[in-house]
């Protein structure tokens, strides 16, 4: 018996208690994370297939039980992947549906099952096939849930959905079949055939699982195909079974079916001699495919009894055949029935996947009074279409390849490209009706995609098809004409107006539809369509659309109406789309930023990750892009998309560097856990772990025949290893620092390092004998690069050169310079008019705060400026710097009026008495010191800290003055007598900034604590701890005391319980103190609105420091940019 005294808490969310498992994880969070797993129910889907085929017969199966493959797979050790393979028809599925049944109640311990379905989008992908199995075995193994809870309580639903879902629902599955609780298992995939989209990685999946989970069998089943043969044939313990090799099992079993069928038909009750007649017609013609007796049953349904035999021996042998006759009784419909079943059959048949009956009755063309009637229109078909769900599917697969082969002409009698096109013009049509500005009237701007609600009806059903496959429709129909032309790409034609009224308006819905990848890939293939037509006017709006979409497009699928906000108001001045859609701009917002006049050279910036990002590389191809971050994993991107493919976790550290191997197929990283991986590119399974440095790794490279790794490491050596094996080949010593970037040359036989020892060495690859070492930079080299033909080599360095070398000769042939600095303050003027920001450049801007406007540059700092204060008056600036000094400035001419010199360290802070008499600066040497501000004569210095003084304050009656430190302290002093009063202790961490209340009774600190506390002047009480913040720079209390102002928005001191927090609200506050007026969020991606998302900030965008006044909105960039935002008074749109 279990005793709970033996229980064990694991990391995974799991309790043991002896043999059993009992999840940490609540059933509320269970039973979410299993309903936004559940895509479809496989057990639903079975019994659906089943129905539709009349029933599942024990005699149609049951000769695959006792089958010599059959059994060697069941019962053998070796064995542990079945291939079942046949073509079109010949019962594979029902096949699968009774071994199921058979398998279920002798399983040791769950089965999972999947049907591919190729004419359903739901059920032909390999991410669906994957969350079907997930499903089902999480239903029988509730335990197995903590492969997946965590990631789905951190992503939500979305984990399942976006494009990294497959590899990251493979490496949940994979977990779980290695865990021992799965044991016994089966996993059960029918028509793989079917599954259109990521097969080649399913397959990949199943072979190395088969391979690694000795505990998990597989039974697959596919039409004869090579591709699939070939994937399957790496398999190391699989079994093929061939219905073609076993045609008298497969006679048997159809004749079982046929005498269900007939046993069935209504017609022939009670009249066994016409029975047996029609029992042996069916047996000759059936050709051993169990969907032909199925069709011809269900012709004979309706067929009076005298007329059966007649009818059955009209009806040809074979699938093909049979197609024939009943594409023949369409065509001797009357004249109007036989067109609209052609119009319905030429839609559904070219579609990219099954149309909703919403969706047809517009995009086939059907007359209105028609469409309205759609259903008996399809049951004219002659059982090509079937409905299900309100959607209209072709009944099989093989329908397909019939239509589009064989009769081609019969449907579409204009060709190919004639059906695509219309089907072009059918959605340009109903998304130009259809499309406008927030469809689904939620009204907030910043409204996040996981909170919209799904209206009933839906204003996006009959467009939902149009919206993500118009393009793909307009490109076949032009890949397929013969030689009538298509002329809505030219200027003024189809796409020119649709794009240039409707461009928002479509983005817009397929972010409601998730579909913005599918709107990148689009806007791609219309720039291709028209790279022969690059002087028209129709190119340059498609190329800069899709600059748009490419910038944008990740704000956008975020926070659908962000389309019409962040997307006009960060995109360059003379873009064609800002221009088209100047109307749509929001009136909330009355001073805007300059953006630059033209597109940059970024076309897309990818986010996701955790982190800062360490390293890129392109795959060979130029397909794939992989990011290396500091949140411990590696990004696998679609370049042309921007989409994530993939996430590899497994690092213990930051990964600093990754590389592709010259075929593509592999990736190694670097990381500071001091290993390096090798994993496979397409499954994001890691393939080996390198280890040997002693400490962090931080470059690798691939030399240029994929054979060889090379590894950069903090212990100043660097590996050459076999990337095969793993084996270490050299370690090659001689830096005199940590190397920071390996690189090979084009032919292999070289390799250059870069070190912090501010040298560049190159190196024999063979040998590891140092060719030579290159010096010259004052800083150190942080990177390395080969050009292509191995003359030269190129570095990188600290000192803010880029440094060329002759490869041969080591003689540097040149030096380019040139930087660009951060922007480290902003301060308001204290009327409001101007603004003054500090930067890493040494210099300080005043800027003109309605007009963005630079006034004046005031130069002379010899280091970094920290910070920068208004006097009161607004007449003088005084700026603190690296350079340990302070600077007092005439804040109109720019002229520096004294330099203040005395601290012995960097100067982190100044701040004017409320007269302006005085001046009071912090250090990073401890103390505080206070100036005459008009003589720069030193009053005092103030000592007592511990630690840096980040932030000076003066009370408003100027007799006291507060400091806070990196020693996690605030200290009152008095002003004039420099004695200090009291010292408040409570933050963990650095007080960042210090701030005084209007009455002088109350003070504010903000820490690298994420708190802000609120104290008694007097008595140095905490009165109140506000949690949950971004660290503010700098904080002030408003005129009245009520409201905290800090660089981050305003926060209210005086409402003791506010309403819920809106659901796109970040948290950003502590529920007794909310957020008011205009504010940023705690993670700087957004401009917020009484604590509400309201304008995404693009990354380039987002401050390092901030200010706020009223409604203004002032950020200071690291890229040295200044922007100024002015809303109105009124609120934004709620």
């Amino acid at each position: 018996m279990n005793s709970i005294g033996h229980a064990a808490v694991e990391g995974n969310g799991k309790l043991q208690v002896g043999n059993t498992y009992i999840n940490n994880y609540n059933e509320p969070n269970r039973n979410r994370c299993l309903a936004d797993l559940r895509l479809t129910d496989p057990r639903v889907e079975k019994t659906r297939i089943e129905h539709i085929k009349g029933g599942l017969l024990k005699d149609s199966y049951k000769w695959v039980l006792d089958h010599d493959e059959f059994r060697r797979w069941r019962d053998g050790r070796d064995s542990r992947l079945l291939w079942i393979k046949g073509d079109a028809g010949k019962g594979k599925t029902m096949l699968l549906c009774g071994v199921i049944d058979e398998l279920l109640p002798t399983c040791a311990h769950s089965v999972s099952f999947f049907f591919c379905q190729g004419t359903d989008s739901k059920l032909n992908h390999a991410t669906a096939v994957l969350r079907g199995l997930i499903y089902l075995l999480l239903l029988q193994q509730p335990s197995l849930i903590s492969y997946i809870q965590d990631r789905y309580d951190h992503a939500g639903r979305r984990v399942f959905e976006d494009t990294n879902a497959f590899y990251t629902l493979s490496q949940a599955l994979a977990s779980m079949l290695r865990d021992h609780r799965a044991e016994g298992c089966c996993m059960v995939i029918d028509a793989l055939d079917e599954c259109e989209t990521g097969l080649p990685q399913l397959l990949d999946f199943i072979v190395k699982v088969e391979s690694t989970s000795a505990r998990v069998k597989w039974i697959v089943s596919s039409r004869n195909r090579h591709e699939i043969e070939q994937r399957l044939y790496l398999a190391a313990s699989k079994t093929r079974l061939s219905l073609e090799l076993n045609a008298h099992h497969i006679r048997q079993a159809i004749n079982t079916y046929i005498d269900h069928k007939v046993a069935y038909l209504v017609s022939l009750k009670d009249k066994k001699p016409l029975q047996d007649q029609v029992r042996d017609e069916m047996r000759n013609r059936a050709d051993g495919t169990f969907l032909w007796v199925a069709l011809v049953a269900q012709e004979l349904q309706n067929v009076r009894s005298w007329d059966v035999l007649r009818v059955l021996k009209q009806m040809p042998a074979g699938l093909v055949p049979l197609y024939e006759r009943m594409m023949l009784h369409i065509q001797q419909l009357q004249p109007d029935d036989s067109d609209f079943c052609r119009l319905i059959i030429s839609a559904a048949t070219v579609a990219y996947r099954p149309l909703r009956l919403c969706e047809l009755g517009v995009l086939s063309g059907l007359p209105r009074d028609v469409s309205d009637d759609l259903r008996s229109v399809v049951d004219m078909c002659a059982s090509f279409l079937t409905i299900r769900d309100d959607h209209v599917y072709l009944i099989h697969q093989s329908v397909k390849d019939f239509l589009t082969s064989k009769e081609s002409n019969a449907i579409f009698q204009h060709g190919f490209a004639a059906a695509h096109h219309t089907m072009f013009l059918k959605s340009i049509q109903i998304m130009s009706d259809t499309l406008r500005h927030d469809m689904y009237d939620v009204r907030h701007p910043g409204t996040s995609m996981d909170h919209f609600r799904l209206p009933d009806p839906d204003p996006l059903a009959p467009v939902r098809y149009s919206c993500v496959y118009w393009v793909d429709h307009l490109n076949d129909a032009i890949s397929h004409r013969t030689s009538t032309p298509i002329n809505d790409l030219h200027d003024n034609g189809t796409v020119y107006k649709f794009l240039s009224k409707k461009y928002l308006y479509w983005l817009e819905a397929l972010s409601l539809l998730r579909g913005m990848p599918e709107g990148v890939v689009a806007m791609t293939k219309l720039e291709t369509l028209l790279e022969e037509s690059n002087k028209s006017r129709l190119f340059d709006l498609i190329r800069d659309a899709r600059r748009f979409i490419l910038s944008h497009g990740w704000a956008i699928g975020n926070a659908p109406l962000q389309a019409y906000t962040s997307a006009l108001i960060f995109s360059p001045r003379h873009s064609i789309t800002r221009k088209l859609f100047e109307g749509e701009d929001p009136n909330w917002i009355v001073g805007k930023p300059a953006m630059a006049e033209d597109w940059d050279a970024c076309q897309a910036t990818l986010e996701g990750h955790g982190g800062w990002v360490q390293s890129v590389a392109f795959s060979p191809d130029g397909q794939r892009l992989a990011s290396a971050s500091d949140d411990h994993t590696v990004k696998i991107w679609d370049a042309t998309t921007g989409h994530c493919q993939a996430t590899l976790e497994g690092h213990g550290g930051w990964v600093r560097s990754v590389a592709f191997s010259p075929d593509g197929q592999r990736l190694a990283s670097a990381s500071d856990d001091h290993t390096v991986k090798i994993w496979d590119a397409t499954t994001g399974h890691c393939q080996a772990t390198l280890e040997g440095h002693g400490g962090w790794v931080r470059s690798v490279a691939f030399s240029p025949d994929g054979q060889r790794l090379a590894s950069a490491s903090y212990d100043r050596t660097v590996k050459i290893w076999d990337a095969t094996t793993g084996h270490c080949q050299a370690t090659l010593e001689g830096h005199g620092g940590s190397v920071e970037s390996v690189a090979f040359s084009p032919d292999g036989q070289r390799l250059a390092s870069a070190s912090y020892d501010r040298t560049v060495k190159i190196w024999d690859a063979t040998t590891g004998h140092c060719q030579a070492t290159l010096e010259g930079h004052g800083e150190w080299v942080r990177s390395v690069a080969f050009s292509p033909d191995g003359q030269r080599l190129a570095s990188a360095s600290y000192d803010g050169t880029v440094k060329i070398w002759d490869a041969t000769t080591g003689h540097c042939q040149a030096t380019l310079e040139g930087h660009g600095e951060w922007v480290r303050s902003v301060a308001f003027s204290p009327d409001g008019q101007r603004l003054a920001s500090a930067s890493d450049d040494g210099t300080v801007k005043i800027w003109d705060a309605t007009t963005g406007h630079c006034q004046a540059t005031l130069e002379g700092h010899g280091g970094s400026v920290e910070s920068v204060a208004f006097s009161p008056d607004g007449q003088r600036l005084a700026s603190a710097s690296y350079d340990h000094t302070v600077k007092i400035w005439d804040a109109t001419t720019g002229h520096c009026q004294a330099t203040l010199e005395g601290h012995g360290g960097w100067v982190q802070s100044v701040a004017f008495s409320p007269d302006g008499q005085r001046l009071a600066s912090a250090s990073y040497d401890h103390t505080v010191k206070i100036w005459d501000a008009t003589t720069g004569h030193c009053q005092a210095t103030l000592e007592g800290h511990g630690g840096c003084v980040r932030s000076v304050a003066f009370s408003p009656d100027g007799q006291r003055l507060a400091s806070a430190s990196d020693d996690g302290t605030v200290k009152i002093w008095d002003a004039t007598t420099g004695h200090c009063q009291a010292t408040l202790e409570g933050h963990g961490g650095s007080v960042e900034s210090v701030a005084f209340s209007p009455d002088g009774q109350r003070l504010a600190s903000a820490s690298y604590d994420h708190t802000v506390k609120i104290w008694d002047a007097t008595t140095g009480h905490c009165q109140a701890t506000l949690e949950g913040h971004r660290v503010f720079n700098n904080i002030r209390f408003d005129q009245t005391g009520a409201r905290l102002l800090t660089d981050a928005g305003t926060f209210d001191l005086s409402v003791p319980s506010p309403s819920p927090s809106p659901p796109d609200a970040l948290p950003s506050g502590h529920p007794h103190h909310p957020r008011q007026g205009y504010g940023i969020s705690a993670d700087d991606v957004w401009i917020t609105y009484q604590g509400r998302n309201l304008l995404w900030l693009p990354s380039e965008y987002r401050p390092n420091t901030s200010a706020i006044a009223a409604s203004t909105v002032a950020l200071g960039c690291m890229s040295g940019r200044v922007l100024l935002f002015r809303f109105t008074g009124d609120a934004p749109p709620r």
